[in-house]
């Protein structure tokens, strides 16, 4: 781990696209200012370490659903098939 001394102002560069930068030191707390690119994600540790868990739990779900859908799909697909095969055949036309 690097650790850095900075004051209220100063920054450190990450990269060439992020920038930290030290907005404000009062009591024991210390306010950050984070400059980076839209398609990186910046989180506070917390919500990170809650994000990572919520999608733990998902991945162990996943296999489940998925089979509660292609069952569902196959369902649907049985049905769209049939519904192509009636208009091919003409079932669903008045002939004469």
């Amino acid at each position: 781990m690097l650790i850095l001394a900075r004051k209220a102002g100063e920054a450190i560069a990450i990269n060439d696209d992020i920038i930290v930068r030290v907005m404000e030191v009062k009591g024991g707390q210390v306010r950050l200012g984070v400059e980076a690119p839209s398609h990186v994600t910046v989180h506070r540790e917390e919500i990170f370490l809650r994000i990572l868990e919520e999608n733990k739990k998902a991945a162990l779900e996943a296999p489940a659903d998925l089979s509660e859908l292609a069952s569902a799909l196959g369902e649907r697909s049985n049905l769209a098939g049939f519904v192509e095969s009636s208009m091919r055949s003409g079932s669903g036309q008045d002939k004469e």
